[in-house]
């Protein structure tokens, strides 16, 4: 069985890599793709793969957007960092899914699915299944702000949310503080900011802060197994992370 996996992340596609051939010898890993445009230019100058793991976040854009250049006709299991509750809108029995972090169940579970599709294979009935996934997750991503109105004197100036690294209660009001070093208030509570930002690239750190993880050069020690975010830009106070959510944290680096 020829396999391609499109996964941005070396530890995660190293990990699948093991397991697939524990699970499945004769599985050939054709390549290991990091891109939504390394994908299209392998597509377009090698033969199509019997399998696809591809991750849904890739570093230039969704993974989604390789379908607009290239014409998908084998089976794909999707790797995402969703959780479950979403997914099931879309899970059905030909294409499956492998939520992050990737376990052996997992796998096993996907590649015992793969056989029983492998009966009923249709590459038209594919394509349209993708596009109902790609769908469905694009509309659920979509739904996340990408700007934000801030008060600058007497205006409210859209803002992307990409410049924000991040946002801080000063005086009962929030902030937000650019890369730039720009800041702006932001109307509304932190809790109410969290539903409009992407999960996966903002992180409730405490009770003061939302932090960009694009912001983020690294977590350190502190006392009582607290651990202290550190941003490439200037904080007014210890971004400080509560021992309960330590492993949240880690976890949501690595994803």
């Amino acid at each position: 069985m020829r396999v391609i996996i499109i996964e941005d992340e070396k530890l995660t596609a190293k990990k699948l890599v093991g397991l697939l051939k524990e699970l499945t010898p004769d599985a050939v890993v054709m390549g290991i793709l990091q891109s939504v445009s390394e994908s299209i230019e392998w597509f377009g100058n090698n033969l199509m793969p019997d399998l696809i793991f591809m991750d849904i976040h890739l570093a230039d854009n969704l993974s989604f957007s390789i379908f607009e250049s290239v014409e998908i006709t084998c089976p794909i299991i999707f790797t995402t960092a969703y959780d479950e509750y979403a997914l099931k809108a879309f899970e059905v029995n030909s294409i499956d899914y492998l939520l992050k972090p990737v376990s052996r169940t997992s796998l096993q579970r996907a590649l015992d699915k793969l056989k029983r599709f492998s009966a009923v294979y249709q590459p038209q009935e594919t394509a349209e299944l993708i596009k109902k996934v790609a769908d469905t997750i694009l509309q659920r991503t979509t739904s996340y702000k990408s700007s934000l109105l801030v008060s600058v004197r007497d205006k409210l100036i859209p803002i992307k949310v990409s410049s924000i690294a991040y946002i801080y209660l000063e005086d009962k009001n929030a902030i937000a503080i650019q890369y730039d070093g720009t800041k702006s208030r932001i109307g509304g509570l932190l809790d109410d900011l969290m539903k409009q930002l992407d999960p996966t690239m903002f992180y409730r750190a405490n009770r003061q802060f939302i932090v960009s993880k694009a912001a983020i050069t690294d977590i350190t020690t502190w006392f009582s197994n607290r651990m202290i975010v550190n941003l490439n830009v200037s904080v007014p106070e210890r971004i400080i992370v509560s021992r309960t959510n330590v492993q949240e944290l880690k976890k949501w680096l690595t994803e």
